[in-house]
């Protein structure tokens, strides 16, 4: 069965529908050959990549970050802890990835995803070893008290590259983010001064006004998904499953590698076509950084 090749007939494009049911493989390397893809992408091209900050009102940072169909929600809430006696001069970040059944159809109610902690932990991960956030900007009172950094991340449609757009979402988020001003109590306990009591300050000042983090090495990833000699940048969930190997460089803003993660697959990963996901993840993160700055610029206009 061959691959109908007259357009504009209706018969012919439902048979070019059922091919690409029926055989995804022969369909996508049929293209592969022409090294472009069924959504007319070039093999090293990611899909059009938005973001939008301050989505959700009532959390400190939030941003929704798209990428083709991929969509991420994430949000930040501040809460004061007493901070460990081993970082007594230092706050903490908690992240979760949530992966609600609207998502996508294989997400069933009642059940977690499977990928969903996985996620969560490559998060964690790079956020951490990164060194985008400098934890000691999140104390307070030394040995006292500390912010806690709550990031709540929700993937509203997975179509691919999840990991990528999580990411993507949560720096921006962080971008966004403005820590609260707090004050002491004639107790001596920290509290945060809201707009409910007038934004006046109870006794000492631990911080005055709302403050934003210095962010520094922030990471950016590609997805890629390796087939034969081909390599596929920003892979949408069809081309993820048919091709199965995977790969996801993280590089910094001064294009350091922060991580590289292939999580098994049949196709092995060489030292060239690592460096050619390498390549590609590097301007990758130049454009994600312009996009980045674009958003941040919007907001400070408006």
């Amino acid at each position: 069965m061959g691959l109908p090749d007259a357009p504009g007939d209706l018969s012919s494009e439902v048979d070019v529908d059922a091919f690409r049911r029926l055989f995804p493989l022969r369909f996508y390397e049929r293209h592969l050959t022409e090294s472009i893809r069924p959504d007319g992408r070039p093999l090293g091209r990611a899909r059009d990549t938005t973001i939008a900050l301050g989505a959700v009102a009532s959390a400190e940072g939030s941003a929704l970050a798209k990428i083709g169909s991929t969509t991420m929600l994430a949000a930040i809430k501040m809460e004061v802890m007493t901070p460990s006696m081993d970082s007594p001069d230092e706050g903490c970040i908690a992240i979760d990835f949530h992966m609600p059944p609207i998502c996508s159809p294989i997400v069933r109610p009642g059940r977690p995803a499977e990928i969903a902690p996985v996620v969560s932990k490559q998060l964690s991960d790079t956020i951490s070893s990164s060194g985008m956030i400098n934890l000691k900007e999140l104390s307070l009172v030394s040995g006292k008290a500390a912010w806690m950094a709550y990031l709540d991340i929700y993937c509203l449609d997975a179509d691919g590259a999840l990991f990528d757009a999580a990411l993507l979402s949560a720096v921006a988020a962080f971008s966004h983010l403005q820590i609260p001003a707090v004050s002491l109590n004639d107790d001596g306990k920290i509290v945060v001064v809201s707009e409910e009591n007038g934004g006046k300050l109870e006794k000492d000042a631990v911080n005055k006004e709302r403050m934003k983090l210095t962010l520094k090495s922030i990471p950016f990833s590609l997805t890629c998904v390796l087939h034969k000699n081909y390599i596929l940048a920003d892979p949408t969930a069809e081309e993820e499953s048919i091709m199965e190997t995977v790969v996801t460089v993280v590089l910094d803003s001064s294009s350091q590698l922060v991580s590289l993660y292939k999580p098994g697959g049949p196709v092995l990963a060489y030292t060239s076509a690592i460096q050619d996901c390498v390549a590609l993840t590097r301007q990758r993160m130049k454009e994600l950084q312009k996009i980045l700055d674009e958003a941040n610029s919007g907001m400070e206009v408006d």
